[in-house]
């Protein structure tokens, strides 16, 4: 397939134009095309990137992980300043993965050729877009179990077709498959539309979802009463120097939970203006938005033991017991809408620039994204999310890959290049460019790489260090940076 669009007609313009030899700009056409080219404008500011926080946040998956947080036996106050400083750190991280792809206007597997070669760069591109493809199918299967609330709601005759011991196919009810497919279709056309479409999308679901949480909310505490609301969803288990190990947990946990779309942030951070505006959107985005996410959750949460007598953690199954059909209905498809919306910033998008930079002269971006929605349904995601040790091993492993490599792509572009980037050899395949190295691989940033992620795929694997897997991203980034400066100052 060729290339026949950039992500975004009527957004940043791209640099140059496609050739005859399927080249852009006169850069190798087996390196480049025009939605991986440096952008020649930047449109985005840093509302654009608040936006984009807001919808990688308002999700079921970021409402359960926030209420988890707060059962972990910690003081509602410890849990906060677990909260607040696990997110700080997410903003300063962001920060420093955001400046190269930027300044430089290129997305995250392109400036992955800065430290890993113009051929070795598809090494990260593929691990990124393996573990896009296992959370995308995962992320529709959860935007759809909120459809098919909507639809009972509505047709309550329908609900055999929901039972999966019923009416099923690859262990999923006919129902199921019905609202699968339908929100795979809905996503598919939002992405197909490029990436302006995708930017309105999230500025308007971000927002959406806070108003529906904040109502959600204030019903919720109206039901149940303030006297029987509070921030704490379980037991005090721990005190004093004891609950300093189970906050630094939380502050971990915290990081990565928003590890990929941290990694892959340069895809987005490459639209905007400046890099002033980047920091302003991620302060807002992250810190700001993702403690009052938080808070608004565990009311919510806290409250559902005095109203339906039992805690629910799930947003979905919670405004699908709301006595009215209309305000059930209006929760589960704003909840529908926030899935939809972290499925394509955090899965959708990524995937797209990382398929397409294997081979650009035959994968457009649209066609990355297609191939890793299409990819989603083979996996049945339902099995995957409904097996907890199937879902541990699967994406436990792959993540622990993740923190190596952003410890490689900084301690590269901060350390060893010191921010100088030389833009036109990252698209060229001339052995004397500077990310030839070897064949188009930098060894160094490889062996780095499989060692790193060697040390933290055991942490998840051996029992024997299970405890160190909480804090794999931390120990991956560390390793891998390390690593890679040892070989390369040796070499």
């Amino acid at each position: 397939m060729t290339t026949d669009a950039s992500p975004s007609a009527s957004g940043p313009a791209l640099a140059g134009a496609t050739g005859a030899t399927g080249a852009t700009g006169g850069n190798d056409a087996r390196l480049t095309n025009e939605d991986l080219a440096p952008l020649k404008k930047q449109t985005w500011g840093s509302y654009n990137i608040f936006a984009f926080w807001m919808s990688d946040v308002h999700s079921v998956g970021g409402y359960v992980f926030a209420g988890s947080l707060f059962a972990l036996g910690l003081t509602s106050w410890q849990v906060l300043i677990s909260l607040l400083i696990g997110i700080s750190i997410v903003y300063l991280l962001c920060n420093l993965v955001a400046r190269p792809s930027q300044a430089h206007g290129v997305p995250y597997p392109v400036m992955s050729r800065l430290s890993f070669g113009v051929l070795g760069a598809n090494v990260p591109a593929m691990i990124r877009g393996l573990i896009a493809v296992a959370w995308y199918g995962i992320q529709t299967y959860l935007a759809s179990a909120a459809f098919v609330v909507v639809v009972l709601k509505f047709f309550p005759e329908l609900k055999p077709y929901a039972d999966v011991h019923v009416h099923s196919f690859a262990g999923l009810s006919a129902l199921g498959w019905g609202g699968f497919l339908l929100l795979w279709v809905l996503q598919a056309l939002v992405f197909w539309n490029g990436m302006e479409t995708i930017k309105k999308f999230i500025d308007f679901a971000g927002p959406a979802v806070y108003v529906v949480m904040f109502l959600l909310a204030g019903w919720m505490i109206y039901k149940a009463g303030w006297q029987n609301v509070g921030l704490n969803l379980g037991e005090i288990k721990y005190s004093g120097w004891a609950a300093v190990s189970v906050m630094i947990t939380a502050i971990s946990l915290v990081v990565s939970y928003f590890s990929g779309p941290m990694l892959n942030f340069g895809d987005f951070s490459r639209y905007c203006h400046s890099f002033a505006d980047v920091k302003r959107g991620n302060f807002w985005g992250l810190p700001v938005n993702f403690l009052a996410f938080s808070i608004v959750t565990v009311v919510t949460t806290s409250a559902t033991i005095a109203v339906f007598g039992e805690l629910i953690t799930d947003p979905v199954e919670t405004v699908s017991r709301i006595d009215s059909t209309t305000a059930a209905v209006i929760g589960a498809l704003t909840f529908l809408t926030a899935t939809i919306g972290i499925n394509i910033v955090a899965n959708f998008v990524s995937a797209a620039f990382d398929f397409s930079n294997l081979s650009p002269s035959r994968i457009s971006w649209r066609a990355g994204g297609m191939i890793a929605a299409t990819a989603s349904i083979f996996i049945t995601p339902w099995n995957l999310f409904g097996n907890p040790e199937v879902i541990h091993y699967t994406l436990d492993v792959l993540g622990g890959f993740i923190g190596p490599l952003y410890g490689i792509l900084l301690a590269d572009y901060y350390l060893v290049k010191q921010r100088q980037v030389k833009v036109e050899d990252l698209y060229t395949m001339r052995p004397e460019g500077r990310y030839w190295y070897t064949n188009g691989i930098n060894r160094d940033a490889v062996k780095a790489l499989v060692l790193a992620a060697a040390v933290c795929v055991a942490c998840v694997m051996l029992p024997q260090l299970r405890k160190a897997a909480d804090f794999s991203w931390f120990i991956g980034a560390a390793l891998g940076s390390v690593f890679y400066l040892m070989f390369t100052r040796k070499r």
